[in-house]
């Protein structure tokens, strides 16, 4: 018997027979649903045979028989109504289990979001491509049929979908674009660092969507609930349908302040802060001036990432300043990373490392924050030790910065267009995706082994803007991402050891050595970041200014 759990009160079975009855039973199964109707295969159990073995198990059994390929919106009402009246946990099974996770998929529309059944049906073996549109629509099949058109659709208005739509509206003046996104905000995330120390305000940093999107782009103010890739449609929340030529992916990722436990109810007070948030930056500022001392700790979790260096910053801006005002001593530091170096291009750990040392740092490898505790003040890591094994660490703290796992937002995850991690799978040059040829991503989102940075967005906008024109034209993909990624690490107030790195680590500095070397700390790097970044970001790269990030084309 191979039960596959959609929930924890229903998994779904290929074909059992009547000696899988009893296996049921132990498993703890209470009912069984048939979906196959008799007679389909030749050596296929009948209904009454299953029956028979269930009633003797003490199981209740429901024959809700459908015609493969024919499940209508009456027998996805009759599933869920059986659910609710049979005991549970429940098995329901079919020939290979399709019909009967499919039933479930559209009786569960409307009680659980979209990406979530997609991605329990994913989990256990069963893609819902087919039925996606009527999972959207309330379990429902469609009767309306209006949907919008358009040249290119950009699924996200972060920094790079803003940018790859002005850097194509540079170039094709009269492409008609649409960009789909809820938020009403657009953040400059990478000031969020300076605001947790003071340096910025955190309304600096932010700017109303519609303020931002380019001339003659039309914004669709709607979340995306799942995509059709083999129909060239995107499905937003409400069952709406937008078709395109051309798509392009660049949500960004998610952070799960979920995935540490007992964080997300103490975020903002007992000392628990965090600059990933932009409401919560201004509290850290708050924090690093009221502690007089006691113990900070400041995490890092695993590897993806937005902005690798933003925990380190963190960490370097709040020490420089306990150090100037004579506190250093009084306050107790630690770093805990759950990673295994301090950052992943070694060309700049010996300057990062001296900071560490200037600061009193304790460093703390292999550890990943998994609970937090905010009225107790205590922290829970959890440590992987050499022979593979974990334990439990727990610390107590006066002052945490605590950075969230991150990973592929869930419509992503659940949608055709994600690798077996979840990410959106394309060619790391090019940035084409791998298996449609019309579909394009960049940004957060995409599995390419690039820093998740804003900077790498950058220079990824112009190559999709220029690729995807060239599709349209059936020309060759001559346009090359060479992973370039940027992280200004703010070693203290006023300086800044500037990390720039392409495809596995290689140094790629924009200024010659004489005039700013990233390895060192420098006042011109500070400068860069605190002066001339900000307004390269919205009067620059949101502008379709590709300054400094011209496409590398191949022959």
């Amino acid at each position: 018997m191979d039960a596959r759990a959609l929930s924890s009160k229903i998994s779904v079975a290929p074909q059992i027979t009547a000696d899988d009855v009893a296996k049921a039973k132990a498993a703890g199964f209470r009912a069984i649903i048939c979906n196959r109707p008799d007679g389909e295969g030749a050596d296929q159990p009948a209904f009454a045979e299953i029956a028979a073995a269930a009633k003797k198990a003490g199981l209740e059994t429901r024959y809700l028989p459908i015609v493969s390929g024919k499940v209508s919106d009456d027998d996805a009402t009759d599933f869920g109504k059986a659910l609710i009246e049979l005991p549970g946990p429940v098995l329901a099974y079919c020939r290979t289990g399709t019909r009967s996770a499919t039933l479930w998929s559209l009786a569960m529309a409307g009680d659980k979001p979209l990406p979530d059944i997609l991605q329990a049906a994913k989990g256990a073996g069963y893609d819902m491509a087919g039925v996606v549109r009527r999972i959207a629509n309330g379990g429902k099949t469609p009767t309306d049929t209006g949907d919008a058109q358009f040249d290119v659709v950009i699924v996200g208005g972060g920094a790079a979908g803003i940018s790859v739509a002005s850097s194509l509206k540079s170039r094709k003046s009269d492409l008609n674009i649409a960009i789909l996104d809820p938020a009403d905000i657009h953040y400059y995330q990478p000031g969020w660092t300076m605001v947790g120390a003071g340096v910025f305000d955190a309304a600096t940093t932010a700017r109303t969507m519609g303020s931002i999107i380019p001339q003659g782009v039309h914004w669709i103010k709607s979340a995306v609930a799942a995509f059709e890739p083999e129909n060239d449609a995107v499905i937003l929340d409400g069952c709406r349908v937008v078709k395109y030529k051309r798509l392009i992916i660049c949500p960004g990722l998610k952070l799960n302040w979920a995935g540490v436990e007992g964080l997300t109810e103490t975020l903002g007070k007992n000392g628990v802060t965090s600059n990933y948030r932009y409401d919560l930056a201004p509290y850290t500022w708050k924090l690093v001036q009221n502690l007089k001392s006691g113990r900070a700790l400041f995490s890092q979790p695993p590897m993806p990432i937005k902005c690798a260096g933003a925990p380190q910053k963190a960490l370097y801006l709040s020490c420089d300043h306990w150090r100037r005002h004579g506190r250093q001593g009084a306050i107790k530091t630690d770093f805990y990373n759950a990673g295994a170096v301090l950052f992943g291009v070694p060309d700049y750990v010996p300057a990062l490392m001296k900071y560490i040392e200037r600061y009193q740092v304790g460093l703390n490898f292999g550890h990943n924050l998994t609970a937090v505790d905010g009225p107790r003040r205590i922290a829970t890591f959890t440590r992987s030790l050499a022979d593979g094994s974990r334990e439990v660490v727990q610390r107590e703290f006066d002052f945490l910065h605590a950075v969230p796992p991150q990973r592929a937002p869930d419509f992503i995850k659940s949608s055709p267009l994600a690798d077996a991690a979840g990410w959106v799978d394309v060619d790391p040059g090019s940035l084409q995706h791998r298996r449609y040829a019309n579909v394009f991503g960049l940004g957060d989102a995409g599995n390419t082994p690039n820093a998740k940075t804003a900077a790498a967005a950058r220079k990824q906008a112009p190559v999709v803007a220029h690729n995807l024109l060239a599709a349209l034209r059936n020309q060759a993909l001559d346009g090359r991402y060479d992973g370039y990624g940027s992280c200004p690490l703010t070693v203290e107030r006023g300086k800044i050891v500037l990390a720039e790195f392409l495809y596995g680590g290689k140094l790629q500095p924009s200024f010659p050595n004489w005039l700013l070397d990233g390895r060192k700390p420098s006042r011109a790097a500070w400068l860069l970041k605190e002066r001339i970044l900000p307004p390269l970001y919205w009067q620059g790269m949101l502008k379709g200014r590709e300054w400094m990030a011209t496409p590398e084309l191949v022959g």
